[in-house]
């Protein structure tokens, strides 16, 4: 990897990373109902992910940018992990089971949005 994919790979991680943790620490109070704020960053982040998908880019720094940098530091696979860690060791497991459910449908369905939305452009 060389300098210049370097610096591409720290500007969208950046970004992706501050507008995650704004969305963590705001959403609630933006929208005004209980919901995971892990959840909707992961919902975003897989409508991102479609887009991108659908849009087939193949210059090389585009790709560092969006996917890697910003959507790997944007998304919360391992913050997701630990909400069922959490609800496993509290023993609740029928509401861990329906929040992996759920994020992996919704996710997948946010996914499936963005990409049927932008794979005519």
């Amino acid at each position: 990897m060389d300098s210049i994919s370097i610096i591409i790979l720290l500007f969208g991680s950046t970004f992706g990373l501050i507008l995650r943790i704004y969305i963590q620490n705001n959403f609630k109070k933006i929208i005004g109902f209980d919901i995971q704020n892990t959840s909707i960053v992961n919902f975003l982040s897989s409508f991102f992910l479609g887009i991108l998908v659908s849009l087939n880019f193949t210059n090389n720094e585009i790709l560092v940018l969006f996917y890697s940098g910003f959507l790997g530091c944007f998304s919360t696979f391992s913050s997701f992990i630990y909400q069922l860690f959490n609800l496993f060791k509290k023993r609740k497991f029928l509401r861990l089971f329906f929040h992996y459910i759920e994020v992996i449908i919704f996710s997948f369905l946010f996914f499936y949005l963005g990409y049927f939305l932008f794979i005519f452009f």
